[in-house]
């Protein structure tokens, strides 16, 4: 079953175009894969990039904040850079180009899900606490809310990108009912030390 990728703001695109055709932005990039291309350059495969700010023992769903719109920059039907944009007070903007692993894993696990039998919604999934990027398959391919708040429900599934947490396997599915648990020890404090 097809997977379904959100649609992007149309001006977080226009953002992301307009960063491309400046010779500056692309220059100034980070990313020495983006200022030696030679072809064209194009956005594909936006996602809307959540954050779980806090991971909790709670038996409640974990709510996440939209941060980001990414898009994968190919070049000759390759990705080469990844370009995020950012809410502003003024609507979406370009934030910065990036490139590094996730790139190849974020592509990876999206044509795992293509292949999988049940339809969900692409969205990312950052979690700060373990320094983890996910790519969260949201159990609803219809929600219109990945560009709102969202809800980890249950039924969602992770699949941890790598490079993964120590202990968590990189490109694994997980149903969030059965990964939550192991991200909340992950996190929990350790045993305080004897001064003894």
């Amino acid at each position: 079953m097809p997977l379904h990728v959100p649609s992007a703001p149309a001006p977080a695109l226009r953002s992301v175009l307009a960063a491309l055709s400046s010779p500056t932005a692309v220059r100034q990039a980070r990313t020495s894969a983006l200022r030696s291309v030679q072809g064209p350059l194009s956005p594909e495969l936006p996602l809307p990039v959540h954050v779980l700010d806090r991971i909790t023992p709670t038996g409640t769903a974990p709510r996440t904040r939209l941060a980001a719109w990414r898009f994968l920059i190919r070049s000759e039907g390759r990705a080469i850079a990844a370009a995020d944009t950012m809410l502003t007070p003024d609507g979406w903007s370009f934030s910065h180009f990036f490139e590094g692993p996730y790139l190849a894993s974020t592509e990876l696990a999206v044509r795992q899900a293509e292949a999988s039998p049940t339809a969900y919604q692409a969205r990312l999934l950052s979690i700060p606490e373990l320094y983890m990027l996910t790519l969260w398959l949201h159990d609803n391919p219809d929600d219109d809310a990945a560009d709102a708040s969202g809800v980890l429900a249950p039924a969602d599934v992770l699949v941890p990108l790598a490079p993964a947490p120590p202990g968590i396997a990189a490109h694994r599915p997980h149903r969030v009912a059965d990964l939550l648990p192991v991200m909340t020890l992950r996190v929990a404090p350790g045993p305080l030390l004897s001064s003894a």
